[in-house]
């Protein structure tokens, strides 16, 4: 089954579908091997791990397509990846849907924020005009030659133009007929209860832990309506704050040795990258 075919389903079923955020393809190892049904790409992630910068639309779409080919080639798990504002208007919308498309991405989410965009936890974000946005959103639909493929329509009108604002262009974007809906940084429980009542579609919840919407288990998201649910920084933030304490473990004791029970072992690591199938390929061949 295609990973698109996946995706779809997964999405369409009951069950809510949670999606850890990756931005390389080691992570998304990490998280086949952890037994999850999909992954997403975090645009947040790619920036701060490719360039060392914030998530204020310094990324390219080259660059993030390139990450994208990566990670979808790496697992066998459908991929959900961040197309930002879709890299300019409609016609670059459009050829942003092809191209991941080919990479094997099964679904993206296009924003409706100016560009350059802002992380949508940041403050000072604007938004372009609602019909600008459907313009957008049917470009992207036009583009696909896979039906299956999951276009996901994001709105950061919240932020910049409360509940109400956002709910109305929500329910705008059911009306051009994307496949998911993506309300960004509401603030409370009864927010996000509110947008699962008064948007007749496939929701998406974004996770982002100290950021403005409050974390809610999946269980309570599945309960209020919603179909997937992102964590998008949780490895970055999980990660860093590791790296930083077994970093200064390491200088000031010189060694590893008493953080080795910290660590994968050395097989541990290359199960996770699959070496002893790459070794048995490569043996066919000898």
């Amino acid at each position: 089954m295609r990973a698109t075919t996946r995706l779809a389903q997964l999405v369409r079923r009951p069950e809510i579908l949670l999606a850890p955020g990756v931005y390389d393809a080691y992570l998304a190892r990490c998280v086949q091997a952890a037994g999850f049904e999909a992954l997403y790409m975090t645009g947040a992630g790619v920036s701060h791990s490719r360039l060392g910068v914030p998530d204020l639309g310094l990324l390219t779409y080259p660059e993030m397509l390139d990450t994208a080919a990566r990670i979808a080639d790496a697992t066998d798990l459908p991929l959900i990846a961040d197309a930002d504002t879709g890299y300019g208007n409609a016609l670059n919308v459009a050829r942003t849907i092809k191209g991941y498309e080919r990479a094997g991405v099964a679904g993206c989410h296009i924003e409706d924020q100016v560009f350059p965009k802002r992380c949508g936890h940041f403050d000072r974000k604007r938004v372009i005009a609602l019909d600008e946005m459907l313009g957008k959103l049917r470009a992207a639909l036009d583009a696909r030659t896979d039906p299956d493929f999951q276009i996901i329509a994001r709105t950061d009108a919240r932020t910049v133009d409360g509940l109400d604002a956002a709910i109305e262009r929500a329910r705008a974007f059911v009306e051009v007929g994307v496949d998911v809906v993506f309300v960004e940084s509401p603030r409370s429980e009864d927010e996000l209860a509110r947008i699962a009542r008064e948007v007749d579609a496939p929701l998406l919840a974004n996770m982002v832990e100290t950021g403005l919407t409050p974390l809610l288990p999946a269980a309570r998201l599945e309960a209020l309506g919603y179909a997937v649910m992102i964590h998008p920084g949780a490895l970055g933030r999980f990660i860093g704050k590791q790296v930083g304490e077994f970093l200064a473990r390491m200088r000031a004791d010189g060694t590893t040795l008493p953080q080795i029970d910290r660590m994968l072992d050395f097989q541990s690591q290359n199960a996770i990258v699959d070496l002893p199938g790459h070794l048995e390929r490569a043996a066919r061949y000898e």
